[in-house]
C-alpha cells in the first residue's frame, strides 16, 4: 500500500510539504493525511478487482474524517458503517447511500429507520433478534429491508485477539452451522429481502489463507441456499488485509485476488469488500513534539505532547508503530528511548526502546497512524483532541480544528444554587 512520507535532504516530506511546515502552521500534536496515498490505496482495489462485478465499501470506523470520506466518495467508493453517526458522516461527505452496508451487532430501531429512509444497499444482520427487529421496523415504515446475513465461519485469522472476529467465541455474526436455518426464516419474512452473505474474520491479516478458508465456507452455504431457492446477489468477504507497521510481509492485492479467482470463476454474484486499514493507515501520520528528555537510571524517556488519548493502539494492543524525527539533524548521537506521553497512566506510551537522535523541542512523527488513530481518541485527562489536516500536493487543508477548552465542557452544566 502507498505510504505518505518520503525524505528530501534533511527534511521529511508528505507529498510536496515538509512535515516541519505542517506543525509550524497547525501546531502539535497533529494528524496529517496524504490525499494522494488514500486515493491510490483505494484505486489499487479497483484495479485488482478489474472487470469482476464488485463493490468496495470503505470501513468508516478506521478513519471517519469527512474529508477522508469525501475523497473516497469522489472515487466511487461504497462505505461500511457500524452506527447511524457513521451513516450521517457518509451522507455529509457526498457518499452514495445505495453503496452503504450497515454492520454492527446492536442496531436500534431508530438507526434502522434512518438507514431505510435513505435507502442503503443492505444491512449486515448479525443475530436472529436483529433480523426480527429489522422486519418489524421495516413493516412499520412500509418498506422492504435488504439483508445480508453475517456468518461466523469459525476461521482463525491468526491476528491479535482483540481484532479477531471470526471465531465462535467472538461476538460477531451468526454461527455458520445455523446460518441456513436463519436464511430460511428471513426468506419467509414479509419485509425482508435476502440479497447477500457477509463474513469478516478479523483485522490486520498478513496471510491470505484464512480468507480462502472463509470464502470456501461461504460458497458452500451460497450453493446450498441456491439449491433451496434462495439465490444471493452478492458475497461480502469483509476487510482485514493488513499493512506494514514494522517488518510484516503483506501479500499484494493481486496475489489475494489470484488466490480467490479459482473459487469465484464462473460465479455471477457481486464481490463486496470492506477494506479500511489498508486504505488509510499508511496514508497518515501523527506529529508530536519532544517536551522533556528524562533519564531514570538506565532508562531514557522522551516525553512528548501526544499521548494514549491521541493514539491508543500501542497502549491497547501493544502495537508497534514506527517513529522518526521530522527533520534529520547531522552529528547527533543516537540513544534508546521510550517515547511516552503526559497522561497519568503507566500505559501511556507510543513507542518503547527506539533508537533516536533527538533533543527537547524536536518534532517526531508516528507512521501508519491514518487508521484507528483519531477515531479512537478521547478527552482523557481533559485533553482537547488534536487537529487533523489533509495534504494535497503543495496545499495543506485543515479538516478538523483543534479542540478548545470550551469544546471540552460543551453541554456540561454547573448546579444552580438554591
Amino acid at each position: 500500500m502507498h505510504s505518505s512520507v518520503t525524505t528530501q535532504g534533511n527534511q521529511r516530506i508528505m507529498e510536496d510539504v515538509p512535515l516541519s511546515a505542517i506543525v509550524q502552521q497547525f501546531g502539535s500534536p497533529c494528524y496529517a493525511y496524504s490525499k494522494k496515498a488514500i486515493s491510490e490505496n483505494f484505486l489499487d482495489y479497483q484495479r485488482a478487482l478489474g472487470s469482476r462485478d464488485h463493490l468496495i465499501c470503505y470501513a468508516v470506523k478506521s478513519n471517519s474524517n469527512i474529508a477522508v470520506l469525501q475523497t473516497l466518495a469522489k472515487l466511487g467508493a461504497g462505505f461500511d458503517i457500524v452506527s447511524v453517526g457513521e451513516l450521517e458522516r457518509v451522507l455529509m461527505a457526498g457518499g452514495d447511500p445505495t453503496k452503504v452496508v450497515y454492520s454492527g451487532v446492536a442496531k436500534t430501531a431508530d438507526e434502522m429507520r434512518r438507514a431505510l429512509e435513505v435507502g442503503i444497499h443492505c444491512f449486515n444482520v448479525e443475530s436472529e433478534s436483529e433480523l426480527r427487529l429489522l422486519n418489524k421496523t421495516a413493516a412499520e415504515t412500509h418498506q422492504l429491508a435488504p439483508v445480508s446475513i453475517r456468518v461466523n465461519p469459525d476461521v482463525d485469522a491468526k491476528t491479535h485477539p482483540y481484532i479477531s472476529t471470526g471465531l465462535k467465541e467472538n461476538k460477531f455474526g451468526i454461527d455458520i452451522n445455523r446460518a441456513f436455518e436463519v436464511y430460511q426464516q428471513a426468506a419467509q419474512m414479509d419485509n425482508i429481502s435476502v440479497v447477500g452473505v457477509d463474513c469478516h474474520i478479523g483485522s490486520q491479516l498478513t496471510d491470505i489463507t484464512p480468507f480462502i478458508d472463509a470464502m470456501q465456507h461461504l460458497l458452500l452455504l451460497v450453493d446450498r441456499l441456491a439449491d433451496s431457492g434462495i439465490k444471493l446477489k452478492h458475497i461480502d468477504i469483509g476487510g482485514g488485509l493488513g499493512v506494514r507497521y514494522q517488518n510484516e510481509t503483506i501479500p499484494s492485492l493481486a496475489i489475494y485476488m489470484d488466490a480467490l479467482e479459482p473459487l469465484l470463476k464462473g460465479r455471477i454474484e457481486t464481490l463486496v469488500m470492506e477494506p479500511g486499514r489498508s486504505i488509510t493507515a499508511n496514508a497518515g501520520i501523527l506529529l508530536t513534539q519532544v517536551q522533556v528528555i528524562k533519564k531514570n537510571g538506565d532508562k531514557n524517556f522522551a516525553i512528548v505532547d501526544a499521548a494514549m488519548n491521541d493514539m491508543l493502539r500501542p497502549a491497547l494492543y501493544d502495537a508497534w508503530m514506527d517513529i522518526n524525527s521530522a527533520e534529520i539533524i547531522a552529528d547527533r548521537t543516537e540513544d534508546s528511548y521510550d517515547v511516552v506521553g503526559p497522561v497519568c497512566e503507566t500505559g501511556d506510551f507510543l513507542a518503547k526502546d527506539r533508537m533516536l537522535a533527538i533533543t527537547e523541542g524536536d518534532y517526531l512523527y508516528l507512521s501508519s497512524a491514518g487508521a484507528y488513530g483519531f477515531t479512537m481518541s478521547s478527552n482523557y485527562n481533559s485533553r482537547p483532541r488534536v487537529a487533523e489536516v489533509m495534504v494535497d500536493g503543495h496545499q495543506i487543508h485543515l479538516v478538523r480544528a483543534r479542540e478548545t477548552i470550551e469544546d471540552l465542557v460543551r453541554g456540561e452544566q454547573l448546579i444552580k444554587e438554591q
